[in-house]
């Protein structure tokens, strides 16, 4: 089976962050010898590529910073919930009311 300058090109990012597997890295440094122009291509990218660039932690002040801010997001979010849904209520209630009123009204009273 030959192997594509396609598979490659989908192998590449693993190859240069280092996570294929051994069989994997064989191949592709096989295919960049034969292929130079894709060679250059891998070592530029290589270059480009820190896998330092990991987060930095936060503190914790920084930690308890986000907590409080998401736990006022969350009660504002909660709090216009509660709001809309009382409201929802009632509207319902003040319509059934004035339903039943019309009700009442419009139907004749037997004295």
């Amino acid at each position: 089976m030959k192997v594509t300058r396609d598979v490659i090109l989908d192998l590449l990012p693993l190859y240069i962050a280092e996570e294929a597997s051994a069989d994997t890295r064989i191949l592709v440094e096989k295919y960049l010898e034969m292929d130079p122009e894709l060679a250059d291509i891998a070592a530029q990218s290589a270059e480009m590529f820190q896998p330092d660039d990991s987060p930095i932690p936060l503190t914790t002040e920084d930690q308890m910073k986000s907590y409080l801010e998401a736990k006022r997001f969350m009660f504002r979010r909660n709090l216009i919930w509660a709001i809309l849904i009382g409201l929802g209520l009632f509207m319902v209630f003040a319509l059934a009311l004035i339903a039943a009123f019309f009700l009442l009204a419009s139907s004749p009273v037997a004295m």
